[in-house]
This record gives C-alpha cells, structure tokens and sequence, in this order.
C-alpha cells in the first residue's frame, strides 16, 4: 500500500516554504497543490542547469525573473521575464540560466516525487 502525500492547506505563504537544493545552482519550493495540480518556484543561479528529463505530467512555465534557454524535444527558445512555454507529457526538455533567475512551474496532476 503507497501512502499519500499530507493533506495541503488552502493557502501557502511563500515565507513559510524553505528552499530544497535539486543541483548545483538550483533551488525548488513545492508551493500550493492538490492531486489535480501543483505550483512550484524554481530559483537558478546564472549557469545553472535543469537537466534534460522527462515525465508524465504535464508542465507551464512562467519567467517570473532572469532568462533561460529552454528547450523542448529538440527545440529551444530564450525565454526572459514575462515569457511562458507548456512541456507535453513525456516531452523531453532541459533548461540552462543564462541570467540568474527564478521559473515558476505548474504540474498536471501533482508531482508525488517532489513531495517525498
């Protein structure tokens, strides 16, 4: 039997979510979410790098700050502030910071392992 995530509050306060280390150079905080969607902020500093990977969910992606290379499948964009793309389930897709930044990403349905 797999047990599931703890029941979240209706509202998060971002300073009250601590900063989880994914690699070097980059920080994640699992904010609001429920078993249909989940909201994330993904800090980078200039270099780092989200490695190329995929998985079932489906992702948007918001430039809250910085610039990125961004590519999906085999197709990148330099996305800065303001700018958004959507990765498809199972699409590969990576992420390099060329200017110190922060993503803000939604998942559809949540992502169990960001929680564990």
């Amino acid at each position: 039997m797999t047990s599931q995530p703890a029941a979240q509050p209706a509202f998060v306060t971002d300073a009250d979510v601590a900063w989880e280390t994914t690699g070097p150079g980059v920080r994640r905080k699992v904010l609001a979410h429920g078993p249909d969607l989940m909201l994330t902020r993904v800090a980078f500093e200039a270099g780092g790098i989200g490695a190329r990977h995929q998985h079932p969910h489906a992702q948007l992606s918001y430039v809250e700050s910085g610039a990125f290379e961004y590519t999906i499948g085999n197709e990148m964009h330099n996305l800065r502030l303001g700018d958004s793309c959507y990765v498809p389930p199972l699409a590969w897709h990576g992420v390099a910071c060329t200017e110190a930044g922060v993503l803000v990403d939604a998942f559809t349905p949540r992502r169990d392992d960001f929680l564990s």
